[in-house]
């Protein structure tokens, strides 16, 4: 029986307009009528989502959300961590040097700001238009505090950029950070530990549930993990075809209430 839905939000709960429908919240207050736990999984932070739990009643004591792509689990009324997997100085330069190798521009994010190292000459950062939120800051990577906690870091550039430009990173990046695409213009690099599995996985032994209680439901490169650690994986119709190919069940599209109806199917058994 499933206890917990785990639900992404760009492309997943949230419709095209940035809304999560009534018909949506409606289901969704059904579910957890009925006893099952919601959890956000968002590669935005906690503020980031806020008004999207608000809107779902999802800050009250015994609800938590995972942000950052899974670099954090936290409880929603507090923001009180519960895990959290961050990248160090050294891992930061390291990427500094890989974006400028590459020619990306690079951000990196704590729990209160943006950073803004220096960007290649006429490639900013596009982050700005996605990351609305938090304040943006200047870096000087010549002078980080050697103790600085960074959640994660991010080439955010045209997708006819991006694209390329990944396929160029050497391996060893690849097996020391999860890299996860969540549009196709933007690349999160977390530390190698933190995923939207891995986050599922610690809330489920912290509530002392079985992953077989799990039901989560995506549609990008960085829902992968968590659709894999689910009992019960769910791809939106808009999903990518990575994740359709792992899913257990395909529901509708994000703009078609895919969300109410994979609940109402398979919790609610309407």
């Amino acid at each position: 029986m499933i206890q917990l839905i785990a639900i992404d939000l760009d492309g997943t709960l949230l419709n095209d307009r940035k809304q999560i429908t009534k018909q949506t919240q409606a289901v969704l207050k059904a579910a957890r009528a009925s006893g099952v736990r919601i959890v956000l999984c968002s590669g935005r932070p906690l503020r980031g989502i806020d008004r999207y739990l608000r809107v779902l009643g999802l800050t009250n004591p015994g609800d938590f959300a995972v942000t950052y792509n899974g670099g954090l689990v936290q409880k929603s009324d507090s923001g009180e961590v519960i895990s959290e997997k961050i990248l160090t100085r050294d891992q930061l330069l390291s990427l500094y040097a890989l974006s400028q190798e590459r020619d990306l521009p690079m951000n990196f994010i704590d729990r209160e700001k943006v950073y803004c190292p220096p960007y290649p000459k006429q490639k900013p950062s596009l982050y700005g238009t996605v990351m609305k939120t938090m304040p943006f800051v200047k870096a000087d990577m010549e002078h980080l505090p050697a103790d600085i906690r960074i959640n994660k870091a991010v080439f955010c550039i045209s997708e006819k950029i991006l694209t390329p430009a990944i396929a160029e990173i050497p391996q060893s990046y690849r097996k020391n950070y999860t890299m996860v695409k969540s549009h196709p213009y933007l690349l999160e690099i977390l530390n190698k530990d933190a995923d939207k599995g891995k986050a599922l996985q610690t809330l489920t032994h912290f509530l002392g549930l079985a992953s077989s209680e799990v039901m989560a439901i995506g549609d990008e490169e960085n829902d992968l993990a968590m659709i894999r650690f689910a009992g019960l994986g769910i791809a939106m119709g808009n999903a990518i075809d990575a994740l359709k190919a792992e899913a257990q069940f395909v529901t509708k599209t994000n703009e078609q209430e895919g969300v109410a109806y994979a609940i109402e199917k398979c919790v609610l058994k309407r």
